[in-house]
């Protein structure tokens, strides 16, 4: 799909979607997953157990790589990096839609500084972020969802916004907050 078709599609049913919410409540526990994506250019395979055995993860879902939006949130992601890495947290992006270029998009847009995957149908039900149109049915792509894992598996912060401004600095303010509350976990 040419990134001008992509853009359009992704506007034209952002704007006739319902607002995104995410079903997950904090306090929830996160379904787990593994899943396949990219970091600098490079294959990966992420496990969240895994990572959240070294601290807490935001679990970041956005519509479509290569579209405003989602360029400017993984952006500031990347720009942040060092803030969340200094908080003890793992950030990952995943998304449904534009999937084939994931590997670009890691480079480019995240800078290499942290993973975006291919959410399956499991994890985008598992996590409720299915974007949808106003009447009610599917689209293709993931909402704008971020979310804060704790290490014990809970949901900790939600975030649901199809605008991208401001998920990176609630989630950072969250992955704070939770460090507070637990100096010693590092």
């Amino acid at each position: 799909m040419r990134p001008t078709y992509l853009l359009a599609t992704i506007a034209a049913v952002a704007a006739l979607a319902v607002p995104a919410a995410a079903n997950l409540a904090t306090g929830a526990k996160a379904p787990m997953f593994v899943g396949k994506g990219a970091v600098a250019g490079k294959p990966i395979t992420f496990t969240l157990a895994t990572q959240l055995k070294k601290g807490p993860v935001v679990v970041y879902f956005f519509p479509a790589a290569f579209t405003g939006g989602c360029n400017a949130e993984a952006h500031a992601f990347a720009e942040a990096m060092p803030d969340f890495t200094a908080a003890g947290a793992t950030v990952v992006g995943l998304t449904a839609g534009n999937v084939d270029q994931l590997a670009k998009f890691s480079s480019e847009y995240c800078a290499g500084k942290f993973p975006v995957l291919a959410a399956t149908p499991e994890i985008i039900s598992g996590y409720d972020v299915r974007l949808k149109k106003a009447d009610g049915t599917d689209t293709n792509i993931t909402n704008r969802t971020s979310y804060v894992i704790a290490p014990n598996g809970k949901i900790i912060f939600v975030h649901s916004e199809m605008n991208a401004a401001g998920h990176v600095a609630s989630t950072l303010a969250a992955v704070r907050a939770w460090r507070t509350d637990h100096p010693k976990r590092r």
